[in-house]
């Protein structure tokens, strides 16, 4: 093969990202756009970069010392990359390679003036944009500069923010090469950042351009604030002129200076409006080329826009790709079920498959398109009461896309969208014999599962689970199962409204739901804290614990003394619960029974927070104190004016509640069980093809939807570059974080409280079980990373039934996620703590071992040191 060292910008494409890196291969694509204009130039390619590289054998082993650095060890960081820089740019530039770049900067004038500029092959990506992370040098003139500035630009690859960026972003620096580009230096009179999409709300219909006087490195720098211009539909809508005292410009000899603005300018607009609306014709071009709205640094010259770079707007939330041009909204599933981490393609696809509505997937999250309920009055009310029940910050949002007149259409009914939200009212069960009857149901089905899937392989398993999927729906739309669901949630509702007016009292039903039965959510956090009784009187078994790291440790631990007891008590646990995990609704999650290690912070936790019996004591106290509220309330009732009949009517629902808010938790558990079963059977045939030498991995698999897993049975071929791209494109998701609510344009629309009865600094969230409670905040992402006392107050992103176990350890919850009806919020009125949820960015707000004061009742959190 032989190596090219030079490429004119002009033999270039977004093709190319290996031999020019990013930035080259999209200015390339940038040349081929009818209109749009590049200035000239050529591109160092990475074969030069792997020659110099070569030159130094000593790199190898600096590099396999960076690539297993910790992304936090900053010091090693820091070191490795100085060294590996000065290494790099002390290396002499071949006479072969001198000569290539020297004859191509001969073509542009040998004094002209360039800009020489980092292009990794790790940058300007569509699932990471790498930006600002290696360097740029302008107004560099002759070929000694270029060169000596090629260079540092080779070195720029290892600085510690690009390190640390590429290993948060899980790449190897192994893999990535440095090409450089060298371009004809413009000296414009502005220049700036145009966004074709909203950068902050990620609506795809607004454009929005940053321009700032001379060099747009004015702008990158922070040097001085821009002029910000936001466009649709051809016309500015929005500006906002800023005082702009300096500028950077180009000196004659080379190098930049910073200059002031002349006062009678520095008020003035950068651009026309007319400029503008060019400028953003210009940016609808490349978005079209590009295929994905785009951030684009453009320069203005004698009149004339030059663009000098274009990448994706890696930070925007992906739409759901539905094939039509209507407007549509979008209600987050990942909020409702209390898990908004990206989720991969099987796991999106296995939740759409036993899903009772349609379903949109959209940056690894899934969203349901709630536009014909919006479009009809009637089924509109009962939809956003329904999720204003919920959460608040969805009805918000929902209501605030509706003020937006014309994006949702007005129609008579509710046309394909179905009947309003809630269907006919359901009759109202009251015999608690009914519970009894719907568990044995889903034992019943659950059981007929495991018997008869036991003798499915290959493609006949595939169709074995098509059909179990229509018994798993027909269990979940069981009318006597939703009509109980609805009988405790409509309860609590009542009691709440009712004993408010009557009596004054904000969220009565938080007590009188204590200790209810049949909650098997919060019956699994009590079941730990038996586990944990069956552990403390054996303190080598303790020992041992705390030193567990591998998940074969149950093996080990019946060779200790009372270790088979221990072991014993573990195994009928995971018996019980194996099949949960955090984020359970993904199949792909590891569950318990897989990673049993998971539980074991937990359950020491519990050894040392608790004494002997608590399970029963606390479930105790919890229904006692349900009881004295009952009769609290009962009496304070009769003394109100037609008191008998408001005492009668308030008996009948509390015990309506009591009887069915438990059940409330049983189909989660039921379809949670059916999925460990659909996996294992799945995980099976994954093992069947890396014996087959078809994919290297059994894991591999999570990233195929079930209908391509189902191919590739069949056929015993995969595409493994399908796979890695949909690795890739996981991680990116990983990092974005998903709306309540997200429109067809864009818009990512997350909702506002709207009150102004809390005190100032506060956190507003949504109160879900009453109580105020002082102590130490514990923000805890990872169930793994839990380490609580007695007293602590739990902060994190969400949780999901397998969080329980935690809340018996706690005295108070505060998340960013949730509603009224959602898990977390019934095991925390089950456990009687005081809980907030839907409290924004509270894991960020909040830090770790803060004193905090939770108001579950009123709604706020008072950060107190």
């Amino acid at each position: 093969m032989i190596e090219r060292y030079v490429l004119d910008l002009q033999e270039t494409d977004e093709t190319q990202v290996a031999v020019v890196g990013g930035k080259g291969a999209h200015l390339g694509g940038l040349t081929r756009i009818e209109g749009v204009r590049v200035p000239d130039g050529f591109c160092v390619t990475t074969d030069a970069f792997r020659r110099i590289m070569a030159e130094a054998p000593s790199l190898d082993d600096l590099l396999a010392r960076l690539s297993r650095a910790h992304p936090d060890d900053r010091e090693t960081i820091r070191t490795l990359g100085a060294e590996i820089r000065r290494t790099v740019e002390g290396i002499a530039v071949p006479d072969d390679l001198a000569t290539a770049v020297t004859r191509a900067l001969a073509r542009l004038g040998e004094e002209t003036a360039c800009a020489v500029r980092s292009s990794a092959t790790a940058e300007d990506l569509p699932t990471a944009s790498f930006a600002g992370q290696q360097d740029t040098y302008l107004n560099v003139v002759g070929p000694t500069a270029i060169l000596r500035h090629i260079s540092r630009c080779w070195a720029s690859l290892f600085t510690e923010r690009a390190v640390t960026y590429r290993q948060r972003n899980g790449v190897d620096h192994r893999t990535v090469q440095m090409a450089v580009v060298v371009q004809r230096m413009v000296f414009p009179q502005a220049a700036g950042i145009l966004f074709t999409a909203d950068p902050v709300t990620g609506n795809r219909t607004v454009a929005t351009v940053d321009a700032g006087f001379g060099l747009g490195e004015a702008l990158v720098s922070g040097l001085v604030n821009p002029d910000v211009f936001r466009v649709r539909d051809g016309a500015v809508v929005a500006r906002t002129i800023a005082v702009k005292e300096r500028a950077v410009h180009a000196l004659p000899a080379g190098g930049t200076r910073e200059v002031p603005v002349d006062p009678p300018r520095q008020g003035q607009p950068t651009l026309t409006d007319a400029q503008v609306v060019r400028l953003v014709g210009l940016g609808r071009r490349i978005e079209a080329h590009f295929g994905r709205p785009q951030d684009i640094e453009w320069c203005l010259a004698d009149d004339g826009f030059q663009i000098v770079q274009s990448r994706p707007i890696t930070t925007l939330f992906p739409v759901p790709d539905v094939g039509d041009r209507e407007n549509h909204v979008y209600v987050s599933v990942g909020h409702q079920q209390m898990m908004t981490d990206a989720m991969k393609p099987l796991g999106l696809s296995m939740w759409r498959l036993t899903a009772m509505v349609p379903m949109h997937e959209a940056g690894g999250r899934l969203f349901v398109d709630v536009t014909p309920r919006l479009a009809s009055p009637a089924s509109r009310a009962g939809l956003l009461d329904l999720m204003g029940k919920g959460d608040p910050l969805v009805r918000d949002a929902l209501e605030t896309v509706l003020d937006r007149a014309g994006f949702v259409p007005s129609l008579p009914d509710a046309g394909p969208g179905g009947p309003p939200a809630g269907g006919a009212p359901a009759p109202i069960p009251t015999d608690p014999a009914v519970v009894t009857e719907l568990i044995e149901r889903s034992e019943a089905s659950l059981a007929a599962l495991e018997r008869d899937i036991r003798t499915k392989t290959g493609p006949a398993l595939f169709d074995f689970l098509l059909e179990a999927f229509e018994e798993h729906k027909r269990v979940l739309s069981d009318p006597l199962s939703i009509q109980a669901i609805m009988a405790g949630m409509e309860a609590t509702w009542w009691l709440n409204d009712r004993l408010r007016e009557w009596l004054g009292e904000k969220n009565a039903a938080d007590t009188l739901t204590l200790s209810a039965p049949d909650n098997i959510t919060s019956e699994m956090g009590l079941a730990l804290l038996d586990v944990a009784d069956v552990i403390r009187p054996r303190p080598e078994v303790v020992e041992f614990l705390q030193g567990v790291e591998d998940e074969d440790f149950l093996d080990e631990l019946a060779k200790l003394p009372g270790g088979t007891e221990a072991r014993d008590a573990i195994e009928a646990y995971l018996d019980r619960y194996g099949m949960r995990c955090v984020g359970e609704i993904d199949i792909t999650r590891p569950r318990w029974r897989e990673r049993p290690a998971t539980l074991v912070p937990v359950i020491l936790d519990n050894v040392r927070n608790f004494g002997p019996g608590a399970a029963e004591r606390r479930f105790e106290l919890g229904r006692r104190k349900a009881q004295q509220k009952e009769q609290d309330v009962l009496a304070r009732l009769r003394a109100l004016p037609d008191g008998d009949r408001k005492a009668d009517e308030t008996k009948r629902m509390i015990d309506r509640v009591r009887t069915f808010i438990g059940y409330r938790e049983y189909p989660k558990y039921g379809i949670v069980s059916r999925y460990f079963v659909y996996k294992q059977a799945l995980l099976a045939e994954a093992e069947r093809l890396v014996r087959a030498g078809v994919i290297p991995e059994r894991e591999d698999v999570f990233h195929l939807t079930f209908q391509e897993f189902h191919d590739a049975v069949r056929s015993n071929r995969v595409d493994l570059r399908l796979i890695q791209r949909r690795k890739d494109a996981f991680r990116s998701y990983q990092a974005l974080t998903p709306p309540r609510v997200l429109t067809s344009d864009g818009e990512a629309v997350n909702g506002a409280y709207r009150r102004d009865d809390v005190p100032a600094g506060a956190l507003i969230g949504l109160p879900v079980s009453a109580g105020t409670v002082e102590g130490r905040a514990r923000v805890v992402l990872d169930i793994a990373d839990a380490d609580l006392e007695a007293g602590d107050i739990l902060v994190t992103a969400y949780t999901d039934p397998s969080w329980s176990p935690l809340f018996v350890g706690i005295a108070g919850l505060v998340t960013e996620v949730g509603g009224l009806m959602t898990h977390g919020a019934v095991i925390a009125r089950e456990y009687g703590l005081p809980a907030l949820v839907g409290v924004e960015r509270a894991t960020r707000l909040i830090r770790d071992g803060q004193r905090i004061r939770v108001h579950g009742t009123d709604g706020y959190v008072e950060i107190l040191s």
